[in-house]
Formats: structure tokens, sequence, C-alpha cells
């Protein structure tokens, strides 16, 4: 895809790309436009002129935005809710603001950083929860919950399609940054999405995935071997500086920063799951040891 360029995945779906290429949003930000009439705006993307006025010359003549929905509020998803609001009328749905839907889990986590490309600004209109509909004419979306890549991420299911946000992306596994990031919810969303059953998925960042369960399969099974490798890692105390070298060896240099989060939520979730202790110190000090199994119990 180009920047600018609408492209029609199918009937009654357009696609703008958002001129924001990086390490971390792959080729840019898509905004999926759905809807004939009254249209649908999926994550409007960054605050860039150049892109709000793409999102409105995609629409046919006489055509009006409905609904202004937003995944989540990250800076590539979210600041241009406010500018397409401003030029369209149109309300912007959201789970809430950044810090939304944060896990007790790791908000007290002392010295764990984060707050990586939050969009601290954005206010929605409407608080959407889990299960919500919205709709307009020919089309109709649910609100689902998937806490994890951000306390409030949200996904849209479409029939048997679902808009998945930076929840599911066909062309990388989600950052996953403490504190607004748990991995123990983002587990546990991929594992619930992979039973609804959904057969296409839209992502904000890269093609779209033809095959939604395999992919979810995929990331699940990437995200337990990583698992698996950290814990034996952990034959010794480590800290994240001696995982990083371990775990994340196969990892380009560039994308060190992003591992280390995930590193670290991993990390946070194996510790809740009573599989790995630490010294408790201040990050990034801490070292990280793997419990030993419970004994198995015997009877006389």
């Amino acid at each position: 895809m180009q920047p600018g360029i609408v492209s029609h995945p199918e009937p009654g779906l357009r696609v703008v790309l958002a001129p924001n290429p990086s390490p971390m949003t792959q080729e840019g930000t898509r905004t999926h436009l759905l809807g004939e009439g009254a249209v649908a705006v999926i994550d409007p993307g960054p605050d860039d002129p150049r892109h709000l006025a793409a999102i409105l010359a995609a629409l046919n003549p006489g055509e009006t935005v409905s609904h202004i929905l937003v995944t989540h509020a990250h800076l590539d998803h979210s600041p241009l809710a406010a500018g397409l609001r401003a030029a369209t009328g149109a309300p912007v749905l959201a789970f809430g603001d950044a810090r939304a839907g944060l896990s007790p889990r790791v908000a007290a986590l002392a010295g764990a950083g984060g707050g990586e490309g939050l969009d601290l600004a954005f206010r929605p209109d409407r608080l959407l929860a889990d299960g919500d509909r919205i709709a307009g004419p020919g089309w109709e979306l649910e609100a689902l919950h998937t806490p994890g890549h951000l306390g409030g991420h949200l996904c849209f299911a479409w029939q048997d399609r679902l808009f998945t946000g930076d929840h599911v992306m066909g062309w990388a596994p989600s950052l996953v940054s403490p504190p607004e990031g748990d991995m123990t919810d983002y587990m546990a969303s991929l594992r619930r999405l992979a039973g609804l059953g959904h057969r296409i998925g839209y992502a904000a960042h890269g093609a779209t995935i033809a095959d939604l369960p395999a992919r979810i399969g995929a990331l699940i099974h990437h995200r337990l071997t990583r698992e698996a490798t950290i814990l034996a890692a952990l034959a010794r105390p480590l800290g994240l500086a001696g995982l990083m070298a371990q775990v994340y060896a196969d990892v380009a240099p560039e994308l060190h920063p992003a591992a280390r989060r995930n590193l670290l939520a991993h990390l946070i979730d194996l510790e809740h799951r009573n599989l790995v202790t630490s010294d408790k110190a201040p990050l990034p000090d801490t070292r990280f040891h793997r419990r030993a199994p419970a004994p198995e119990k015997t009877f006389d």
C-alpha cells in the first residue's frame, strides 16, 4: 500500500494508510472505513493533516462519518480523532483514555518504566464496554475488550471478520510494555479470541490476516516458546541484561528496547503464576530466579 491511496479489501470496506512507517508500525497505521453512506472510521491514526485529508477524500460525495472508533490510545492510533471529529462532527468512541483498564498486577511495579507512545491527551466522547454494539446502515460492530497490549484495547467484530488493532498483527507480535501492557491479560485475550471463530483479521499494521485462527495460534505458540526459553535461562539467577542476551539473541538490535519490555512483561506474568521469583529490588537491578516446583505429595 501507498500512504493516502484508498484500497478496497472487500465490498463495504476501505483502507487508507497513514504516512508513519517505522520499525514499530511497519509501513504505517491502517485506518479502516466501514460502510457506505454513514461510515465508521476505525483508528484514525496519527495527528497528520495529510492523513486527515486522505480520510476525508476517501468518502464518496454525500457520505458522512457517523462514528470514530479507537482501538487504543497510542500516538499512532488515536491523536487524529480530535481533528476528524472537528471536521465531521462524529463522536469518538473507545474503552477510555490511555491508562484505562490498567492492570493492578503491574500498576504498582516500582521502576517499571513504560509509557511509550501513549496519547495522554486522548479523551473519547463515549465509552465502550465489552459486548457493546455500534451500528450504521448495512453494518454492525461488537466491541470486544482485549487488554494486554494496552489495558483499554478493543477489537471490533464485524460478522466473521475482526478489526484487531494492535492485539493481533500479521507482520509481528505485539509489544506488551508494563505497566500499561500486561502479558497475563494479553495471553488471556488471545485465547478468548481463538475461541470466537472469526475468520479474517484486519489489523492496524500489516496486510489482511487471511487465516485469523492460524495467526492467533501462531502468536500463542510464539509467546509460550519465549516463556520456555526464559525459564530455561533461569537455571541460574539473572537480571534483565543477562536474560536479554540469552532470550532475544535472534532479535535485531533496533528492536531490543521493545524486546526488553516484552521480556519484563513475561517475567511479571511468570511471577504472578508462581513460576519465577525476584529480589524485589528496584528495576533494572532486580535478579530473577526460577521457583523450584512444589514437592509432590506422598501418602503413607
